[in-house]
């Protein structure tokens, strides 16, 4: 996917589970123009993973074996956080 196609990202961003579209969707919206281009291919990559294991990331029940995933976890994680709560 390239990193410059929005709509295809932003279309990958939805997920079949609402922990996961409440995780990835803001960081998309308020994050993804401000990362360079290694971190926009390192997300879309993430993207790329199963609902399960990014469930299990996202929610500190493992941890991707991908230092590059790793890394873009705890980022969505930390700039998630610092937003404050989602409105449900």
């Amino acid at each position: 996917m390239d990193i410059n196609n929005k709509a295809r990202i932003h279309w990958a961003c939805r997920r079949g589970m609402r922990e996961l579209d409440i995780s990835i969707m803001p960081f998309f919206e308020h994050e993804y123009d401000t990362l360079s281009d290694a971190d926009k291919a390192v997300f879309i990559r993430l993207l790329e993973s199963d609902d399960p294991d990014l469930f299990n990331w996202l929610m500190n029940h493992g941890t991707p074996q991908d230092q590059d995933l790793q890394r873009m976890v705890s980022l969505i994680q930390t700039r998630n956080k610092a937003r404050g709560p989602v409105a449900m």
